[in-house]
């Protein structure tokens, strides 16, 4: 008895020395500890670099080591045993996934409690009949032309009476740097307030300091990224049980979105909703619960604010390094619209052969959201062979698959419009080589518009201004962990005006 008795109580001091590992150190160098005690830890090559972090004596990036292992991978699939991971870059896999078996493969419990105290039940962390209801409304409205007109329109309005005279305010100062990933948070953040919610939150205005509600909102994101990069999700669990560290901060932030999620509602309600045009107004009329309004509210703004701003940045970081691509898009915008013609309508974009592949391209490379994970809710076997356990996580890496020449071809690592083109015509790729919009049969609702916004931005300030880097020499941008691509050091240009 007294043998047991001292067998649990060194039991239990092993178990608050790991606890107090996990949480006093960061969260990979902890676990590494711990199993290294047990001496049960996966001893395999890439297990043994992610745990030590090993790959960043290499790799700038998590994503680019990823890409790096999924290259020299022969069926472009990796398993990373210390995560219950597998990884996969090959588009057989990707359809099999999104579209053959698709109800094999959900976002699954453990996702939606990584992402649940930030997204809630919004479309993005749901399945079965709270996805359907969601997506199906939604597509009630985007698909309608009245819709893409009012989207034109408020994009268009935002650019000329405040992106433009901001930057024009900027012009040729020699201290006049910007930071253009900023400024396209804020501008995307008004368009999809406006849009969805029916009113404007004013953020394209240097002057104001960046709202509370928007840096809550990246740290949310932020930290809820870190938690699906753990090891293991004791780390974050027990930190939010103890209420300290990361889980504090994100406490904090989500409730400053809460907050700010009720005011929206609140004025919404003031306002009336049956003659608004916004898509708020339509779930409004249709459902009560406050929470589940406030995790659609969230769900709008991920998609419309960060992926918008995050494709945009992309794309302008990689037309400061290649003015010949600048120079065709400017060209053929001349030869369609009129020399310095402003498109009038959402069709008029579409006209934009050539500016609609450079954005394609970029997005190819520099994905907005880098890599999506579902769960496997049945033992199963993927196209190439793999096998994949009942209860395994199971991510397609956009980002990997832009840098594969099985896919892309020798030439997959150049920026390069012209591989979209036929005969002058911009044509699409299969949405499983391409999986940027997802596919199947959650493929993106809002394309279409977000598609509109970044050619829109990406005309009216190519035409009017002249960018240069403040650190042309990064060969790759150095990214922050988050649910979307954010460049870590933000896009820092000087800013002139054309005469």
């Amino acid at each position: 008895m007294e043998l047991e008795s001292s067998w649990l109580l060194h039991t239990l001091y092993a178990f608050c020395f790991i606890l107090l590992l996990l949480l006093l150190l960061s969260p990979r160098l902890a676990l590494f500890l711990y199993l290294l005690r047990l001496k049960l830890w996966c001893s395999c090559e890439i297990c043994e670099a992610y745990l030590s972090l090993s790959w960043a004596k290499s790799f700038d990036n998590l994503c680019d080591w990823y890409a790096h292992l999924l290259k020299c991978s022969p069926t472009k699939t990796i398993l990373i045993h210390a995560l219950g991971n597998i990884i996969t870059a090959n588009p057989e896999n990707i359809k099999y996934m999104l579209k053959t078996r698709f109800d094999n493969y959900p976002k699954g419990k453990p996702f939606s409690l990584i992402l649940g105290d930030f997204l809630g039940r919004g479309i993005f962390n749901v399945d079965g009949d709270m996805w359907r209801f969601q997506k199906n409304m939604a597509s009630l409205e985007l698909d309608r032309s009245s819709i893409r007109s009012y989207a034109f329109e408020i994009v268009r309005c935002e650019i000329e009476k405040r992106l433009l005279p901001l930057l024009v305010s900027f012009s040729g100062k020699e201290d006049g740097v910007l930071d253009l990933q900023d400024i396209f948070r804020r501008f995307s953040f008004d368009s999809i307030c406006q849009f969805s919610f029916g009113l404007d939150p004013e953020c394209l205005q240097l002057s104001l300091p960046l709202s509370e509600f928007a840096v809550a909102f990246d740290l949310a994101s932020r930290i809820s990224a870190e938690r699906a990069m753990a090891v293991s999700p004791l780390v974050w669990k027990v930190k939010r049980k103890l209420n300290i560290g990361s889980e504090k901060k994100m406490k904090e932030a989500i409730r400053i979105i809460d907050m700010l999620a009720q005011e929206v509602m609140r004025q919404k309600r003031e306002m009336g909703l049956s003659t608004h045009k916004d898509l708020l107004s339509r779930f409004m009329r249709t459902v009560e619960d406050e929470t589940y309004l406030r995790d659609i509210v969230i769900s709008f703004l991920l998609a419309g604010r960060d992926t918008v701003a995050s494709a945009l940045t992309s794309f302008f970081w990689l037309l400061a390094k290649h003015p010949e691509i600048r120079s065709a898009i400017q060209a053929e915008a001349d030869r369609v619209l009129g020399p310095s013609q402003e498109p009038k309508s959402f069709e008029q974009i579409e006209q934009l052969h050539y500016l609609q592949a450079a954005v394609y391209e970029s997005m190819r490379l520099y994905p907005p959201i880098q890599f999506d994970s579902k769960f496997c809710q049945q033992d199963d076997v993927f196209p190439d062979g793999t096998f994949v356990k009942r209860g395994t996580r199971v991510t397609y890496h956009p980002y990997a698959m832009g840098r594969m020449e099985e896919i892309w071809g020798p030439d997959c690592l150049e920026f390069k419009p012209e591989r979209w083109l036929r005969d002058g015509v911009f044509f699409s790729e299969n949405h499983f080589k391409y999986p940027i919009f997802q596919g199947g049969f959650r493929v993106c609702l809002g394309k279409e518009m977000a598609l509109m916004e970044i050619r829109s931005v990406c005309l009216s300030l190519l035409r009017r201004f002249h960018f240069k880097l403040v650190s042309p020499h990064h060969s790759t941008p150095r990214f922050s962990p988050g649910l979307t691509s954010t460049f870590r050091d933000g896009l820092l240009v000087w800013v002139r005006e054309k005469r």
